[in-house]
């Protein structure tokens, strides 16, 4: 009998530079059947994007979409945060769509993402933060470490641009710091 999975919810936030390594990881969660992942990636906000359609091809995995207001979040799907839309969770379990002022320059903004998958999800959580060359995502993620979420950061070396990651270290001491190794080695044991 298989056991039941210990997060409820995966999210990864990334920014500048975090693009190959989000690829790697969708890559490593190929056969996850059971957990939804979230992404939340910065975007330049006037800018036609596909960046869903280029992740669905680059990673090889279930189709990657950008979620509706009010749709139900379901298991083992990926989900794109939309852009120029802060993405939240709703106790329900479904997505909620917010055009509130961007946080760190940044809609969607991962704060705002990781701290509303908290505020659903509790400990049940699994964050992970890649590069970026602003602070978006550290308060988040100190925010889900605080409430017993298990929270992942790429180690600034191995960074692109380490500002991000950096920031959250900074801020918050019990968070694992990875390579993208060890990352795609972690999500595959999960």
């Amino acid at each position: 009998m298989m056991s039941s999975p210990k997060y409820d919810m995966i999210v990864i936030g990334g920014s500048a530079g975090s693009i190959p390594v989000c690829i790697s990881l969708l890559k490593a969660l190929t056969h996850n059947q059971h957990i939804p992942v979230v992404l939340i990636i910065h975007r330049m906000r006037n800018v036609v994007s596909q960046l869903d359609k280029l992740l669905t091809r680059e990673a090889g995995s279930v189709k990657i979409t950008e979620p509706e207001d009010k749709q139900a979040i379901t298991k083992g799907k990926i989900y794109l945060a939309p852009q120029n839309y802060h993405l939240l969770f709703e106790e329900d379990h479904s997505f909620s769509l917010d055009y509130s002022d961007p946080v760190h320059y940044s809609r969607p903004s991962i704060d705002v993402s990781f701290e509303s998958a908290g505020r659903a999800y509790g400990n049940r959580v699994l964050a992970i933060l890649l590069s970026g060359a602003n602070a978006d995502g550290a308060e988040g993620l100190s925010y889900l470490s605080d409430i017993g979420a298990d929270c992942i950061v790429q180690d600034p070396n191995s960074a692109q641009y380490p500002t991000m990651p950096s920031s959250a270290i900074a801020l918050e001491k019990n968070i694992r710091i990875m390579t993208e190794a060890e990352m795609i080695t972690f999500l595959q044991e999960l």
